[in-house]
């Protein structure tokens, strides 16, 4: 197995990828789309804003090189703003158009009263805890978020855990061996390394 992590400018690349070594896995930086001829697992990781990340994906090419990867059901995990771009569109950037790998929206966080990002740990709920991705996980694992926008999935199967600030969100999504979660499993600790061993192992 080879994980390419696509490196766009825009996301953590560098501790994706420390996370990844960590678990003994192969790596190497994606920035071009023939680079993703030679891996097995492709990684989108994500910082910043919506229309920013869009548009710097398209600047290299990645744009429509992940939606063919993705449509041949190929192994992808998208993280935080890398997980918000799989879906159509953001209210953070009404102009700019998503990956729509799957349908829904991404959403700003109410105002309830509550710290606007939602930042640091919080425990997510399994909606299939017999998933082979929360393998070895505890029933309500914690992990650790930085976000102000959330991904409402149009069709609840994909939903694979939900967590709860100022209102229930999707917190990780699964179709298949597309995978995305809006936590950081790379600030996750023994958990988060744990889910990742598991998307290599589940998407094989």
């Amino acid at each position: 197995m080879k994980v390419g992590i696509v490196d766009y400018g825009r996301g953590n690349i560098r501790s994706v990828e420390n996370a990844f070594l960590a678990i003994g896995a192969d790596t190497v930086l994606i920035t071009r789309p023939e680079q993703i001829q030679n891996i097995t697992h492709l990684v989108l990781p994500g910082q910043g804003e919506f229309g920013d990340c869009a548009a710097n994906l398209k600047k290299q090419g990645m744009f429509e090189a992940i939606r063919e990867w993705t449509a041949e059901d190929k192994p992808y995990l998208g993280i935080c703003v890398g997980y918000q771009l799989i879906f159509e569109k953001s209210v953070e950037s009404p102009s700019a158009e998503g990956l729509a790998l799957l349908p829904g929206t991404v959403k700003r966080f109410p105002d309830v009263g509550l710290k606007i990002p939602h930042m640091g740990w919080n425990s997510i709920s399994l909606s299939h805890p017999d998933d082979a991705l929360w393998k070895d996980m505890p029933a309500n694992p914690f992990f650790y978020f930085v976000h102000s926008y959330y991904p409402e999935p149009s069709h609840t199967e994909h939903v694979a855990a939900i967590c709860d600030y100022a209102v229930p969100f999707a917190a990780a999504v699964r179709r298949g061996n597309l995978v995305a979660t809006q936590f950081h499993p790379e600030k996750s600790q023994h958990n988060g390394l744990q889910l990742l061993g598991n998307f290599l192992a589940a998407t094989s």
